[in-house]
């Protein structure tokens, strides 16, 4: 039987879920990887896309909403362009392929936004008087975080690993 609190009747997959994914993003991240810097457009565009899908999906928003998004994309940059300062990045000086390798505090720190993002939800979905904006602007607030985050952190890997190539190359 599904527990009538949770959305949908799904019980306790919008739990499970998000956080299985988050341990396959951990793990994948905490081994080094090459890094095609032609391909690190894909994972932005990609959110961006589902994200303002999700967005525009749902209607209009409040003044308070629209203000918390952005916000919440701003802060996403800062911490997406912090998280990718912390990403370990080293060149062949032969063959000029480059890896990279993120820290455990840029690891810690993604793993922090999801896990706050599931407490906020939860927290908003029992008090959502304690907000000034709706449970899904909430939810959509704390996407567009990790938009910002994942934009700004692909950004900053792609200005220095362009860099590393042109001096690798002496160009």
């Amino acid at each position: 039987m599904s527990n009538p609190s949770l959305p949908g009747g799904l019980g306790a997959l919008p739990y499970v879920l998000p956080i299985a994914i988050l341990a396959l993003v951990l793990f994948r991240s905490a081994r080094p990887r090459i890094l095609v810097i032609e391909r690190l457009w894909v994972a932005p565009a990609l959110i961006m896309t589902a994200a303002s899908l999700l967005i525009f999906a749902q209607g209009a928003m409040s003044l308070t909403g629209l203000l918390l998004q952005i916000v919440a994309v701003l802060v996403g940059a800062g911490l997406g362009w912090w998280r990718g300062r912390l990403t370990h990045l080293e060149i062949d000086p032969k063959t000029h392929t480059l890896t990279s390798k993120v820290s455990p505090v840029g690891l810690a720190l993604l793993g922090a936004v999801f896990l706050t993002r599931l407490g906020l939800r939860a927290f908003a979905t029992s008090h959502p008087a304690v907000f000034h904006a709706s449970v899904g602007e909430l939810t959509d607030a704390m996407l567009l975080l990790a938009v910002g985050l994942v934009c700004a952190q692909r950004l900053e890997v792609w200005i220095r690993a362009r860099q590393m190539l042109a001096d690798a190359r002496g160009c």
